[in-house]
């Protein structure tokens, strides 16, 4: 998160008025102007809506005391928010960027499906995402995140993955979408999933369906 913040324009403001040896009871009668405006972008018009809402229902007062907690905890709170920027434009205006989480895959958590998000949160399946894997048995969020940047360094295509398969032991398997499924160790790696990419391109084995990688450096087929 990162967040503009008007110390400078206050520091200047309290100078201006020093120099302008304002006295005390001037500077009481002073009456900062409330913000006026905020703009939400970046989830959507439903969405940035919907956040916009909450915000609008905290104690905004102005911008030379916004309480700046308050809105950087509601912002990071939301389960579709990956990063965000807040933006003050004097006197009375508020802009927020926001940069939403990618989602990552499909997973059924608590009997119901939910979007895994690369900020680490679950978000509601209320969007069209067929195209994500659905993930299989009941990984924490951060053993999926990780899985998932071993595939991103490795040659393997996240877009060719249909489905993945985790396990107690802490393992997992991967169905491609042409329906070969991967089988992996636990301690797998990049090298891993690039040997057996190596083995499938291989024509003697283009009709291999299940290919058994769990012991390093050595590939069992099984068709």
């Amino acid at each position: 998160m990162h967040q503009r913040k008007g110390k400078n324009i206050l520091l200047y403001f309290f100078l201006l008025c020093l120099v302008a040896s304002i006295n005390n009871n001037q500077f009481i009668s002073i009456k900062f102007e409330e913000v006026k405006d905020v703009n939400v972008l970046g989830l959507g018009q439903r969405d940035n809506q919907s956040l916009l809402t909450e915000i609008k229902n905290l104690n905004l007062n102005n911008l030379f005391f916004i309480n700046e907690n308050q809105i950087n905890n509601l912002i990071s709170s939301n389960n579709l928010v990956q990063d965000y920027e807040i933006f003050k434009r004097y006197p009375s205006t508020l802009d927020i960027n926001i940069k939403k989480t990618k989602f990552l895959a499909k997973i059924n958590h608590k009997k119901e499906i939910f979007l895994v998000g690369a900020n680490g949160k679950l978000s509601n399946n209320n969007q069209n995402n067929n195209s994500l894997p659905f993930i299989f048995g009941k990984p924490k969020i951060h053993e999926f995140l990780n899985f998932k940047e071993i595939i991103d360094h490795s040659e393997l295509s996240y877009e060719k993955v249909k489905n993945l398969y985790f396990y107690p032991s802490g393992r997992w398997d991967i169905e491609l979408k042409d329906n070969r499924i991967i089988k992996l160790s636990s301690y797998f790696d990049k090298h891993t999933l690039n040997f057996v990419l190596d083995f499938l391109q291989n024509k003697n084995f283009k009709n291999t369906k299940v290919v058994d990688a769990r012991i390093n450096n050595q590939i069992i087929i099984n068709d």
